[in-house]
């Protein structure tokens, strides 16, 4: 078998090494291109065996999988190069929201997957986001799914509703993480906690916290009255909460829907520039 990546950035590199940590791919199958070649080096010192390709359409011949890591104005330059060489038997991955699979499949001969990973699935965690194309098999859909549960828990999710879901999924964790740090950042101002025990500490607790609403399981509003009294000091907190975050996330998720829809308009113009003119 023959995986190919076309892109050696941040998300490829997690996707190659997470799938070859749990064993769902041996560095022997994986080939990787990239512009920049440290980062391909990197890859191949980290994972002996590891194949090193010369150029995107090198990485593209022959690939059972090819897993497109690029940024979205990229697609077009990438495309334009490996489409020539793609065949209907083969599955393209696109790991890029705003690329639409219907673009993917008018511009490649080849079976198209839209699945979008977490930072979190290279420690296995996480969600993944699946949408699929209208060219692929029921066997084909099996063999993902697989594949993507071996480092994450994969989640059909409609294209339309793929922003949404990777404010959650994807983007997530960096609001988690901005969110945690100014709570270690009080215990450290208030209470001259160290640093790396408050660190410790808050991580211990979302880690645990994620996993009692998913394994019980119990919902948000169920966890805060389990461990709040009325009249205590963790419900008398948790209104003081509540004043000064009212309204945080829908004003997040409007950020990001509305830089998406500029980014999808964008990439749309991109991938066809005549039908735009």
């Amino acid at each position: 078998m023959k995986i190919g990546f076309i892109g050696a950035g941040s998300m490829g590199s997690l996707l190659v090494g997470a799938f070859v940590r749990a064993g769902a791919m041996q560095p022997d199958d994986v080939v990787v291109s990239s512009r920049t070649h440290g980062k391909l080096s990197a890859l191949a010192e980290q994972y002996p065996g590891l194949h090193i390709a010369a150029s995107n359409r090198e990485a593209a011949i022959g690939a059972d999988y090819l897993f497109l890591c690029v940024k979205p104005l990229d697609f077009r330059r990438v495309l334009d190069e490996i489409s020539p060489v793609l065949t209907a038997e083969q599955i393209v991955v696109s790991i890029t929201s705003p690329v639409k699979i219907s673009s993917l499949e008018e511009l490649t001969p080849s079976k198209v997957a839209k699945i979008i990973p977490s930072v979190v699935n290279a420690v296995g965690s996480g969600a993944s986001l699946v949408m699929w194309g209208t060219r692929l098999t029921e066997e084909d859909k099996r063999a993902l799914w697989e594949l993507f549960a071996s480092i994450s828990r994969p989640i059909c999710v409609p294209e339309e509703e793929v922003r949404v879901a990777s404010d959650l999924s994807s983007v997530g964790p960096a609001f988690m993480a901005f969110l945690l740090e100014q709570f270690i950042d009080a215990a450290v101002l208030t209470a001259g906690m160290e640093r790396e025990t408050a660190t410790a500490l808050a991580c211990e607790m979302m880690l645990g916290t994620a996993r009692l609403m998913l394994e019980l399981p119990c919902s948000p509003a169920e966890l805060q009255a389990r461990v709040s009294v009325p009249g205590g000091i963790t419900a008398a907190a948790l209104e003081s909460l509540r004043k000064t975050t009212r309204g945080a996330f829908m004003q997040v998720l409007f950020t990001t829907h509305e830089k998406f829809a500029e980014d999808l308009d964008r990439v749309d113009s991109s991938l066809f520039p005549r039908e735009r003119t």
